[in-house]
Parts: C-alpha cells; structure tokens; sequence
C-alpha cells in the first residue's frame, strides 16, 4: 500500500510568533503597571483565544474570524458572567448546556461558524468560573479589547502589502506546476499533481472573493485574476502532461516559471523586464518553451498558453468552491447533544470533585469535542500530551523565578510557541496555552498548587468526550469519509460529462470542482483511518473509498488529457466510463 499523502509542511511562523508574543505581553504590562490586574488577565484571555484563531490567511478573512471569535466571546463571558452573579443553585450549569447546544448546532454549517460556537461556549465557561468584580459590562469589554489588540496586529500588513498574501498563493501554484511537469514520468508524479491540486484550491480560497464576481469591473487585483485562470487553464495542461506518463525534457518545467514572471512580476521589477526575461510573448520558439511543433498536443497546448497569456486577457467567471456535504440536519442535532451531554458531564465532575477553577472541566470539553477539526481520539491524545507538557514548561519557569515581570516574559514566550503550534501542531499550541493560563490564575491571586488537578481534569474531560463518541457516533468520521467520496465521485462524472462544445470557463469549473472534491475525499477517508476501534469490517469500507477516489482522479486525468488533445480515441469520456465504473464498483 502507498504511503498516504501529506501536505508538506508550513515554515516556521515568525510573524505570527512575535504577534502572540506583543498580544499577551501588552494587556499584562499595562494591567500590572495601572493596577487592574483582573481586567488585564480577562484581555489577556481575549488575546490568547485571539492567537488561537490568527492565521496566514487574507487580511479580510482574519478580521472576520476574529470578529467573530470576540464577539461570541464576549457575549458567552457575559451569559456566564451573569449566571454566576445570580446566585442560584444550577444557573451556571443551565447557561453552559445551553451554550453547548447552541454551539452543537452551528459548529458543523462551516469553519466561521464553528469558530464562533466554540468561542461562545468557551466563554460561558470562563464567565461562569471566575468571578470578576466590578460591573456587569467590563469583562466582556476587556475581553474585546485583547481580540481587538490581535486583530490589529495581524491585519497592519494591509497597509504595505495589500495583496501579498493573494499573489504568493497564485505563485505557489505555478511552483507546483513546475515541480508536477520535472516529476512526469516518475515515482514523484501522482503526489506532485496532488501538490498542485492542494495549491489550486489554496489560491482559489484566498481569492474566492475577487473571483466570484462580488467587486465591481475594473476595482481590486485584476493582475492576480487573470493569473489564477491561467493557472487553471495550465493545471489542466499539466495533468494531461503528467497523465502521458513519460519524462519530460527539463525546458518543459521552466515553462510555469516564465509564466508567472510574465503575469506576476517580482516586486522590484517592472512587467517588461520580466517580460523581456521570459521571451517574447508572440515568438514561436521563446526560450525554455517547447517547439509548437512537437509531437505531443499537450506539449503543445503548453507552448500555446504560454505564447498568449498577458495582462489583458479576458477573464472567466469562477464559482465558489463547494462546500463541505458530509453533515445533515440529524448529524448537527446528534452533535449538539452529544456535545451539551459531556459539558454537562464535565461541569457535574467538576461540582462533585470540588477541584479548584471548575471551568478547566468544561473548557477541555469544548476544546476537545470538535469533529470538524480532525480525529476526535487524536484531538483528545495531543490534549493530554500537551497539558502535560505545558504543566512541566511552566513548573520549570517558576523553578526559576516568580517575579511578576519575569512570568508575563514567560507569557509571551509561550504565547509565541503556542502561534508556531497553531499551524503545526495540536499538542504544542495546548503546551503554550496550558503554560500561559497557569500564570494568568497566578496573576489573578490563586497561588495555589493547580498542576496535578490540571493533569487529572484534562485527562477526564478526554475520557468523557471518548466514551460519549465512541459510544453513541462512533462512525462519524467513517459516514464523512463516504459522503465526502460519493460526492468527489458525482463531480468527476459531471465533469466527464460534459457535453462536446461546452465552454471553456464551464469546463474549468467542473474540473475544479471535481479536483477540489478529490482532495476533500482524500482527506476525510486519511482523518477516518486515524480514528481507534475500527471493526474489520469497516476497513474494506474504507478501502473501497481509496479506490473509488484514485479512480476518479484517473478519470478526471485522462478527461483532461482528452480535452487537451493528449488522449486517444480510446479513452475519450465516453470510453473511459466503463473503466472507471468498473473501478468504483459500478
């Protein structure tokens, strides 16, 4: 069996490292140097879930999630907060399996929505655990406050930079392009056309809003849009290259190289000197770009994109890519109960053992139970890994030292590790945020000794979160994995479908479409093998999805190759139907 495919990972997130840093060290000073120590910790929450949600993404979509992360927030800190005040027996128990239904249900409509259930519910937790003083109004507005602080951080670029982020997105897929045509032919080839499909749907992502025709003609990047639809035309091109099955001559791969430099010109250098660097755009024998005459149509195909790309090129109209179809109206409600289930669980634990801060209990709860971000049971294990490890970091440190100015110092130490551990990895963003909440209780006067209790909650709130999955939805991920691929395989039909005369841009946004599917399928069926306690027959189930799914990309291949002029007679659409029909079981 082939290894299973990876995305290679990120470098190492400086920028966003020295963000966290700034984001929790600045409330902490100022709280410490004006004397409202516990406003300043509630902002340092804000920032810390605030971190947590920063990404390299558009400057525009940062600030909506972020938006999104402290207004829900704020307003579950204020449900929490005043169902604490109130006094009354089980006040603050109904405010949380309230907030974790209400968080059940719209977790799994989409990433935004599911960022904004999981920070409600996580504020009703701290609102309902720690009590503040002062009026009803400024924990909340502290809380903002260290959002508002990451927000700014992350989004200042846009002043300088405006479209960076967007234009290295479209090179990365020239990049891949690249590296697909130098890996034709070879072992490399299949994962190198995977490469390039992952980077397409990247860029499609981050200019989904410029593409979809919501700005007005002539307003926002039109370089960068023309330059993502010839990176569409010249992944269909490369597929039908890679599909041939031969090596390439090593000129061949320098060909979306030059097509970027021609497109998106370094900054610094004007178009014309890329232009000029890249060869003439009407020549028929430009430098590094195979002969119009070869024998191969696709070889063709390439030096005919290249010849006639520019600027000024009209450009198709692309639609969003699809959303996620794994989940219905009975998947939401069975989530959103089985989710107010264990908070309510985990806040009853907590009563009952009398463990100092409660709110530990259900904040893991709502930290651990989220499907839409992976393996549940791999969630839960770099959880654990990480409360332990975040418990030593932060043992070590007092070891050391307990001066005040020297623990914010840690704060913002661990702050910058949990940035780097935002997009690598789980168990370390859990280190960094295990170590900054134990110096943000200190602050708040609990000296007491909290580590063993931390370890022994987390490692309960797990448990239940396990037991209530693997009990009551163990194949949720399994039942993904299916729709996921039964919907990439309904999309490589549609496209080989497709009509003889259909327009190009229709053909693009089938082919998208399908490749994007792909991908998602391909996915989902990795995240269900990652899952425990499969029966063996289950496994057959999945197996059969790896086949449908290859097949698919073969058909989706040899359609492309078929439109660009690569593929013979034989495997036109409608001779390819039998094959791939007979691959996916009928």
């Amino acid at each position: 069996m082939k290894a299973p495919y990876r995305l290679p990972l990120t470098p190492l997130p400086l920028a966003a490292a020295a963000r966290g840093a700034v984001a929790l060290a600045v409330p902490l000073l100022a709280g410490v140097v004006t004397g409202q120590v516990a406003l300043a910790v509630l902002a340092g929450i804000g920032a810390l879930w605030g971190v947590g949600q920063d990404g390299d993404d558009p400057y525009r979509q940062r600030v909506l999630r972020l938006g999104c992360t402290g207004g829900c927030a704020a307003l579950g800190l204020l449900a929490g907060e005043l169902a604490l005040r109130s006094g009354r027996p089980g006040a603050v128990t109904c405010c949380l399996v309230v907030a974790a239904l209400v968080a059940g249900a719209v977790s799994l409509r989409g990433r935004l929505a599911s960022v904004a259930g999981l920070h409600l519910l996580l504020g009703v937790t701290v609102g309902g655990g720690i009590p503040v003083p002062g009026p009803w109004w400024q924990a909340p507005l502290a809380l903002l406050c260290g959002v508002a602080l990451v927000a700014l951080l992350s989004a200042t670029p846009w002043l300088w930079r405006r479209h960076a982020i967007e234009r290295a997105a479209v090179r990365a897929v020239y990049r891949a392009a690249s590296g697909a045509l130098a890996a034709a032919g070879g072992p490399d080839a299949e994962p190198a056309r995977r490469r390039l499909t992952a980077a397409l749907d990247h860029a499609h992502r981050v200019l989904d809003r410029h593409l979809t025709g919501r700005e007005r003609p002539g307003r926002g990047p039109d370089t960068l849009r023309t330059a993502f639809h010839t990176a569409v035309r010249l992944g269909e091109v490369t597929s039908a290259l890679v599909w041939e099955g031969r090596e390439l001559p090593r000129c061949v791969s320098r060909v979306p190289l030059l097509t970027a430099a021609r497109l998106l010109p370094e900054p610094g250098r004007g178009a014309a000197a890329a232009t000029a660097a890249a060869g003439p755009a009407g020549s028929a024998h430009p430098e590094g770009v195979p002969c119009a005459g070869s024998d191969s149509p696709a070889l063709r195909a390439l030096t005919a994109l290249y010849t006639s790309c520019g600027p000024d090129r009209p450009r198709d109209a692309t639609a969003r890519l699809p959303a996620y179809p794994w989940h219905g109206r009975a998947a939401q409600v069975r989530y959103a109960v089985l989710l107010a289930g264990c908070v309510l669980a985990a806040q009853l634990c907590a009563v009952l053992l009398h463990g100092p801060r409660g709110y530990w209990l259900p904040m893991t709860v709502a930290f651990v139970y989220k499907p839409d971000f992976g393996p549940v049971f791999r969630r839960a294990l770099h959880r654990c890994a990480g409360t332990v490890a975040g418990v030593a970091a932060i043992g070590a440190v007092t070891l050391l030292t307990t001066g005040t100015y020297a623990l914010i110092g840690a704060v913002a130490a661990f702050a910058a590790v949990m940035a780097v551990g935002v997009r690598h990895h789980y168990a370390l963003a859990t280190t960094g945020l295990t170590a900054i909440v134990f110096v943000l209780v200190d602050l708040l006067g609990d000296h007491r000794e909290l580590s063993w209790a931390r370890i022994l909650d987390t490692a309960l709130a797990a448990a239940i979160v396990l037991v209530a999955h693997f009990a009551l939805w163990p194949d949720s991920a399994r039942g993904r994995a299916a729709a996921r691929t039964r919907a990439a395989v309904s999309a490589a039909h549609r496209y080989r479908d497709l009509p003889p005369g259909a327009p190009a841009a229709e053909r693009y946004a089938l082919r998208r479409t399908a490749y994007h599917r792909l991908a998602e399928a391909r996915r989902a069926v990795l995240d269900a093998r990652r899952e425990p306690g499969r029966a063996a027959r289950e496994v057959p189930g999945l197996l059969d999805a790896e086949e449908a799914i290859a097949a698919a990309e073969r058909l989706c291949d040899a359609v492309g190759a078929h439109h660009v002029g690569s593929a013979p007679d034989a495997y036109a659409p409608g001779a390819v139907r039998c094959t791939a029909a007979g691959a996916m079981g009928g």
